[in-house]
């Protein structure tokens, strides 16, 4: 499937150059993808598959470590000693959220056993208790902040709400580190004058909802407090966000997409309304898909290229939770929920086609997108979370 996009993007390309692009499309023509997929057992095994291939592999690794002598020259297990797989730290992180997530959604399947020791081997008090010394070890605040420290937030949010022995042993072992991310992020906001407006882990908007989310279940209102505040500080005067200059070529966030999805967990949903018809106001009021076109790998083994596969992906969700933060009839969800779906289904080929540059981290958005969070009802005055 993969090479019959790339072969309508070569055709694409061609006729535009003969033509000295005199007639060059709105929107690259996508070939006809698989039909829409549910979370089955089949799936849901892939996806497991994948992260159990990388939590327990060290190489190849990119490590965000910064060197103050001589001796912080260690391999990445000795850093991070939970999160050492997956290629970087975040991948590591959300790749045991996956597992987690999918052994609680798919408890008989043979897949999770070994998840389960997967998740019992690295989740250890004395493991964690590694990766909060090395979150102190210096003055850096800024290690993985926000992504990896808001994908840490969504593992301590996964276990929590998990009713399971183990999840609960898990969910006790990662308090501490989980609370050193908390109070990081909220260190951090009322030292941030303007919000993070890329496509990539510096992005805000991304990080505050999963935040968010985490509030939601951990019961933290002072940090939720804070997010909200500075949600509404940074974002709630945009107007007309420029989605036409979406994507940049390694993007795998939307940051129009990004901050609607997070104001509707921000906003009630009568003000969420009238705020997303000035800042996206190209939502079509008719059911189509084509004013949002999809992002397209031709090169899945380039880690930066293959990001656009997992925009795809979190296209699709955001998209899904911006038409669930509109009133029922809205007449913007027929054409949100048929964007959603074009991505989604030619985000989901990619996770079943692709090179470790994306397998490392592609399962995890794919179970996003299939299996949101269990996300309880947001404190009042602001919308519902990722999940219903």
């Amino acid at each position: 499937m993969r090479g019959s996009l790339i072969a309508a993007f070569v055709l694409w390309t061609g006729a535009a150059f003969a033509q000295q692009q005199d007639a060059v499309p709105k929107a690259l023509p996508i070939p006809a993808p698989a039909p829409d997929v549910v979370l089955d057992e089949a799936h849901a095994a892939h996806f497991a598959g994948l992260a159990l291939s990388c939590v327990g592999r060290e190489y190849p690794n990119k490590i965000a470590h910064r060197l103050d002598n001589a001796r912080d020259v260690q391999a990445p297990s000795q850093l991070y000693p939970a999160f050492y797989g997956c290629y970087d730290w975040h991948s590591s992180v959300h790749g045991h959220w996956l597992l987690a997530r999918l052994v609680q959604r798919f408890p008989q399947a043979a897949f999770a056993v070994p998840a389960r020791a997967a998740l019992a081997r690295n989740l250890t008090a004395q493991n964690i208790a590694g990766e909060l010394a090395y979150l102190r070890r210096g003055d850096d605040d800024s290690f993985e902040r926000p992504y990896g420290l808001a994908w840490l937030l969504q593992l301590g949010a996964q276990l929590r709400g998990w009713d399971d022995p183990q999840a609960r042993q898990w969910a006790a072992a990662l308090e501490p580190l989980e609370r050193e991310a908390a109070g990081r992020l909220l260190r951090w906001l009322p030292k941030l004058t303007k919000p993070i407006r890329v496509g990539e882990h510096s992005q805000t908007a991304f990080a505050f909802g999963l935040a968010l989310d985490w509030t939601a279940v951990s019961g933290d209102q002072v940090l939720r407090d804070a997010l909200i505040a500075r949600s509404r500080y940074y974002y709630l005067a945009d107007r007309h966000c420029p989605l036409a200059y979406e994507p940049s070529g390694q993007d795998f966030l939307s940051p129009c997409l990004a901050e609607a999805d997070l104001m509707r967990r921000v906003l009630a949903p009568e003000e969420f309304s009238r705020w997303l018809k000035t800042f996206l106001p190209q939502i079509p009021r008719r059911a189509r898909s084509d004013w949002l076109t999809p992002g397209l790998v031709l090169d899945p083994a380039d880690g930066k290229l293959a990001h656009l596969d997992g925009l795809n992906l979190s296209r699709a969700w955001m998209l899904e939770g911006i038409a669930r933060g509109l009133a029922p009839g809205d007449r913007r969800i027929p054409a949100l929920r048929a964007a959603a779906t074009e991505h989604r289904k030619l985000g989901l080929i990619a996770v079943g086609d692709t090179h470790y540059a994306g397998a490392h981290w592609l399962g995890s958005f794919a179970t996003y997108l299939l299996a949101p969070p269990d996300v309880p009802a947001a404190a009042a005055g602001a919308a519902a979370g990722r999940g219903d």
